[in-house]
């Protein structure tokens, strides 16, 4: 079974950039579907992108034009750009393969 695993998280200021990593420990990312999902303090988690066979990709209002979704099959990984930044970008990002999830990595974007 694919377990996703996280990295790339941290604290930058707004209008900066940062590139998650979603690692596919235990399989191969080319066979899956990915989404990226986020939660900030206090909020429901929601839909932040996806990239489907067949569909290609897809992102929420909030992040489009800023976040871009890629999958490198030969690093078995898929990222997550993010540019222009906002304080609300801040919250724990989760990569999900196959309906598992990863156990987050903490962006913090400050003002």
């Amino acid at each position: 079974q694919v377990q996703p695993v996280e990295s790339g998280g941290g604290l930058v200021q707004a209008g900066g950039s940062l590139r998650l990593s979603c690692a596919a420990s235990g399989s191969i990312v080319s066979f899956y579907d990915i989404y990226w999902h986020r939660q900030a303090p206090g909020k429901q988690r929601e839909f932040v992108a996806y990239l489907v066979s067949g569909r290609g990709t897809n992102y929420a209002d909030s992040v489009k034009g800023r976040f871009t979704i890629s999958r490198d099959n030969g690093k078995n990984t898929v990222y997550l750009q993010m540019n222009s930044l906002k304080p609300e970008d801040t919250a724990v990002y989760y990569c999900e393969m196959d309906n598992v999830w990863g156990q987050g990595t903490q962006v913090t974007v400050s003002s």
